[in-house]
């Protein structure tokens, strides 16, 4: 075959890939656009039928122990484990939303599946679960990414991601007409972290009805004493309120979490809101579920506390 001919036939495969597949493509990104996301998890993560599915969450937050909050709850740091594993840690935070009347809760998390930089924002119209339909902020979702390149609409980054699905039905059984702002994070530094929390605080000020939740678990199938020397370091910082010190230490390998850029940025934003304190819920790992030690996954539940006294943005 000459060099023309093979030509020739480059460029035919280039006009019908051109003409034919690529809108096909861009058709079913935009129709996943427009749609509500099914439930990935369901039956598998959490209970399939919706009476199973209550009966579980009701009966994790019956057992949950929570201290009295004196302020305004700004933000939540929960795991994202199937609920047999870290559904009782989970909690312990959201017993804490029962008689709150949050309208909006942005949603932050690592993106387990599909590496990225920057920031994809879900565009779906809702996600599905079967306490019935959660829907999106699309006005929020929308000037988040006018916001800058750093943002973006990956659907393939959404489309299995168990980490903001699997906080949902919580979500639904302690709050009632409330939207969400799905956000999952690519490369997790402190940059990206910080630029996602100047975003958030520029597009919602100080909007008293929005919770930001992290979602992260701890350190990854390490011993349970290897495990809980790593996570009680993460704690640390949280306790400490101490969020670039937090994203020294998860750089430098001294403490681990999926979602540790989550947690720096939700950090960052609560401080932004006014927040000034921490409390450490609960802490767990899979070994003091299951009875093995060897390989282990913390899990933390925290709230970020705006004190009585103090307003947002304090000096």
């Amino acid at each position: 075959m000459d060099k023309t001919a093979f030509r020739f036939i480059l460029l035919v495969h280039f006009v019908f890939w051109f003409l034919w597949l690529a809108p096909g493509e861009a058709a079913a990104e935009k129709k996943d656009t427009r749609g509500v996301r099914p439930s990935v998890l369901a039956g598998t993560w959490y209970p399939g039928s919706a009476d199973e599915l209550t009966k579980k969450i009701e009966g994790f937050l019956s057992r949950a122990k929570t201290p009295p909050i004196h302020g305004k709850l700004r933000a939540l740091i929960v795991p994202h484990a199937g609920y047999m594993y870290s559904g009782q840690v989970a909690a312990h935070a959201y017993k804490l939303l029962k008689g709150e009347h949050f309208r909006r809760i942005v949603l932050v998390g690592p993106s387990h599946r599909v590496s990225f930089d920057g920031v994809s924002v879900n565009l779906q119209s809702g996600y599905k679960t079967p306490l019935g339909i959660v829907p999106t902020d699309q006005e929020i979702a929308h000037k988040l990414l006018g916001a800058g390149s750093h943002f973006r609409w990956l659907g393939i980054a959404h489309a299995q991601e168990h980490c903001l699905e699997i906080q949902l039905p919580f979500l639904q059984t302690v709050l009632r007409n409330f939207r969400i702002v799905p956000m999952l994070m690519g490369r997790q530094n402190y940059q990206s972290c910080s630029k996602l929390s100047d975003t958030l605080v520029k597009i919602l000020g100080d909007s008293e009805d929005t919770l930001i939740l992290a979602s992260t678990d701890l350190s990854h199938f390490h011993s349970y004493s290897q495990a809980r020397a790593l996570d009680l370091q993460f704690i640390k910082h949280v306790e400490g309120f101490d969020p670039k010190e937090l994203a020294e230490d998860l750089s430098l390998g001294n403490c681990e979490a999926c979602g540790g850029g989550a947690v720096v940025t939700t950090l960052l934003t609560a401080q932004q809101w006014g927040a000034d304190r921490a409390v450490i819920l609960n802490y767990a790992n899979s070994g003091d579920v299951t009875g093995e030690h060897r390989r282990v996954v913390g899990y933390l539940s925290a709230a970020l506390i705006r004190s009585s006294d103090k307003g947002p943005h304090p000096k």
